[in-house]
């Protein structure tokens, strides 16, 4: 038999304070840089309590739309609150683990490698991309298509046509974690210093430094909020009746 007779989820809580947040962002006219309500006043005007206006405001903060000053409030990041579905941020949620650790494995070993390796044309490569993530964190920009270009030349000046190939079978999950990894406050610019470091190792021939500086480099990309995260941690009692 089929599944479709398997339970049915009911929507979180939060997940509703999220669409009215969306819907009065939109209404209000607001942008980044503009100040949401306080959360007291958010509950009050909705009718729940305070932990799912605190529960809705994490989820936003972990897809980089908003930004919570320690008592200060909570900022816009972006002009829109136009959140991905909480059950995408959970299936995102379950894989990272597996491709960060991925990750670590394959991307120290191209490091060593391209410090062995690699040419005068390889070291012009891995400097445009530099120079391209550094126009982009200049400009206020995440700098994904940077680091995109600068991982994908130290790929390939290790010469290495069968780890070539694995880091292209996990391009996609590889995304995520680079957009997941980017959108954490500050972290633009702490990655593109990671990058002159692995890239300096890169140009001396020092392999061993070279791995090293990668490896530090993927654990911080492996530091993000998602990660937790609770989905499932709704414990304030709140029903739709409050609605």
């Amino acid at each position: 038999m089929g599944d479709a007779l398997r339970p049915m989820a009911r929507p979180r809580l939060y997940e509703q304070v999220i669409d009215r947040l969306r819907e009065y962002v939109a209404d209000a006219g607001l942008g980044a840089g503009d100040k949401l309500p306080a959360e007291r006043e958010l509950a009050q005007r909705l009718g729940v309590s305070r932990t799912s206006i605190k529960q809705a405001i994490v989820v936003l903060q972990v897809q980089g739309l908003v930004e919570a000053r320690h008592g200060g409030g909570t900022y816009l990041v972006a002009d829109t609150l136009d959140a991905e579905p909480v059950e995408n941020l959970v299936e995102r949620r379950k894989r990272l683990p597996d491709v960060l650790d991925a990750r670590e494995a394959i991307e120290t070993k191209l490091a060593e490698l391209a410090a062995e390796r690699r040419t005068t044309s390889d070291l012009d490569a891995i400097e445009a991309a530099l120079d391209h993530m550094r126009q982009e964190v200049a400009e206020g920009e995440h700098g994904v298509e940077g680091d995109r270009r600068f991982h994908a030349a130290v790929t390939e000046a290790a010469h290495s046509v069968l780890l070539a190939e694995f880091m292209s079978s996990i391009a996609d999950q590889i995304t995520e974690s680079r957009n997941e990894s980017l959108r954490q406050p500050g972290r633009p610019a702490r990655s593109l210093t990671q990058h002159i470091a692995i890239f300096d190792a890169i140009s001396l021939r020092d392999g061993k430094r070279a791995a090293a500086a990668m490896r530090r480099h993927l654990r911080t990309v492996a530091k993000v909020r998602l990660l937790s995260w609770n989905p499932e941690d709704e414990t304030d009692g709140d029903s739709e009746a409050g609605w």
